[in-house]
Parts: structure tokens; C-alpha cells; sequence
């Protein structure tokens, strides 16, 4: 009787003090680039190297930087709950090369997030275009879609949890637009628009150089330069055409809107005020590429 009762208090005791188990914090990777361009200029690897720290100090991320374009060592995407590219696109795009759409199709299956940044939105039309699509809603077509650079006039934002915390701004970038979307913007969330201005629409500074007579032709229309989407598969996709200039980071609503669109692709929560961090203009300066 004793020996029974003994055991029973030991075990009062220990489901009374036992340390509750938690889930792992996500795995989120974020993969910059090789250089490229002039300084300040598409700064992938100081960039994501930025966002790897902003992420470091939010509670259940565990983000994982990968320098230099696609990972050496592919166990990398392991466990993943969203893969983030800041990288050149177009025909040198990482992902079109050898087999890595096949590799990103398999975490798609899976439900894994997938977000794409600035020039990591293009792909070629008849390869890449088609999975993007399908990923992360759309995507630049060259000379479909246009590259200007042009002050973008944040005036409003959506509901939606990647705007939580984030104001209106205004901020000069390579911004895209004129994407190419899913059909009918099926499943497709706009989440940043600007009306870019008649001069803009010239593309004086766009590469190839414009005017586009179909892009000329759609002045005073507001174009999208940020969207999400929820796949069937339950992942999700961002797709942000920003980030060209790396002092833009430092700009606190730009930086906690991509902050946010990275926690939401991961299939996490985004609190109420946003991810909130700190960039000393010290730190902006940071793992800039050698030029």
C-alpha cells in the first residue's frame, strides 16, 4: 500500500513540475545573391544578412542565411517553413538552373512558403514563369512587364496581417510593375500600390529602355508592387518587386512591411503592430559587396 501510495505522489509531482514542450521555432531560409551592380545597388548579401538579424530577435524564427545564390548544401532547405530569394533573376536566375525547380516544386508540396524579392521576381516566360505562377501568383516578364526607377506614393494599405504596424510611405526604388499575374488575379492579394506618374511610365530609366506603347498606354492606373497569395497545397507566396537600393531598409515601414511578409509566408502570426526593429545607419553599412 505504501510502495503504491509513494508512486502515486511521484507522479503527482512530476506531472506538477513538468516543463511543458514547445515546438521548434521555424526554420525560415533566406537566400542572397551573388554581387551584382553599382554600390548600394542590389545589395543582396548585406540585405538578407539585415533581415537575418531583424528575424534573430522575434520570438519562434529561426532564420538561416545562405550567402552567395543557390546553397552548397541542399539539406539547408530541411524543415523549412518558407525559403526567402533576394537575388538576379531573369536567365540566370538559381532557380531555373539544372534541377532546382523540380527541388522547389517537392517544398511546395509540402506546404512550404516562398517568397521572392526585387530582380528574384523575373524568370524567363517559358521557364520559371509558369511554376511562379503557380507559387507565388505572378511574375515580371521582360518586356511585358517594366523596371523604372520612381518614387513610389504608399497611400493607403489593405487589411491584411503584412501591413499590420506599417504607414503610409513614400520611397524612390527599381519598382516593378505591369507583373504577370495568375489569370483573372485568381487567388492573387494586392498588397502595395502606387500610380506611377505619365513621365515615369516613359521607362527613361527602365531596362530594356522604354516607352512600352502598352504600358504608356495604362497612365494613371495604379499598379501593384507587392502581393501575396495562399496556394491550395497551404503554403504561401509573396512576391515583392522593391529593394534595389539598400538604404531603403532603413526606412522603418519598409523594412517592417518585407519583415512582415516574411513571418506571414512562413505561416506565422504577425502581431498587431508589426515586426518591430531597430537598423542604426552603422549597421545599414554592414557586409556591403566589395566594389
Amino acid at each position: 500500500m505504501m510502495k503504491r501510495l509513494g508512486s502515486w505522489f511521484l507522479g503527482l509531482a512530476l506531472a506538477t513540475f513538468a516543463v511543458p514542450a514547445f515546438g521548434e521555432d521555424a526554420k525560415i531560409v533566406l537566400i542572397a545573391g551573388r554581387p551584382s551592380h553599382g554600390k548600394g545597388e542590389h545589395e543582396f548579401n548585406a540585405g538578407m544578412k539585415l533581415l537575418t538579424k531583424c528575424l534573430k530577435e522575434v520570438p519562434g524564427v529561426n532564420p538561416v542565411f545562405v550567402g552567395g545564390g543557390w546553397p552548397s548544401d541542399e539539406s539547408v532547405f530541411d524543415g523549412a517553413k518558407a525559403v526567402v530569394f533576394f537575388m538576379d533573376g531573369g536567365g540566370g536566375h538559381p532557380i531555373i538552373q539544372g534541377d532546382h525547380l523540380a527541388k522547389i516544386q517537392k517544398l511546395m508540396d509540402k506546404g512550404v512558403g516562398l517568397a521572392c524579392m526585387h530582380y528574384g521576381v523575373e524568370v524567363p516566360k517559358d521557364k520559371g514563369g509558369p511554376q511562379l505562377l503557380d507559387w507565388i501568383g505572378g511574375y515580371y516578364e521582360d518586356r511585358y512587364s517594366t523596371n523604372p526607377h520612381w518614387v513610389a506614393e504608399i497611400k493607403s494599405l489593405p487589411d491584411h496581417p503584412i501591413t499590420r504596424g506599417v504607414k503610409p510611405f513614400a520611397v524612390n526604388d527599381e519598382w516593378y510593375y505591369n507583373m504577370r499575374f495568375r489569370p483573372e488575379m485568381k487567388g492573387v492579394t494586392p498588397i502595395l500600390m502606387a500610380t506611377p506618374s505619365d513621365e515615369t511610365r516613359l521607362g527613361k530609366s527602365s531596362s530594356p529602355r522604354g516607352p512600352y506603347k502598352h504600358i504608356v498606354e495604362a497612365k494613371g492606373r495604379e499598379e501593384i508592387l507587392a502581393w501575396a497569395v495562399e496556394r491550395p497545397d497551404g503554403g504561401r507566396g509573396f512576391g515583392f518587386t522593391g529593394g534595389h537600393f539598400h538604404k531603403n531598409f532603413g526606412n522603418d515601414d519598409f523594412r517592417t512591411f518585407v519583415l512582415n511578409a516574411i513571418v506571414w509566408t512562413a505561416k506565422l502570426d504577425v502581431p498587431s503592430t508589426g515586426i518591430k526593429s531597430e537598423v542604426t545607419p552603422e549597421e545599414l553599412k554592414k557586409n556591403l559587396d566589395p566594389k
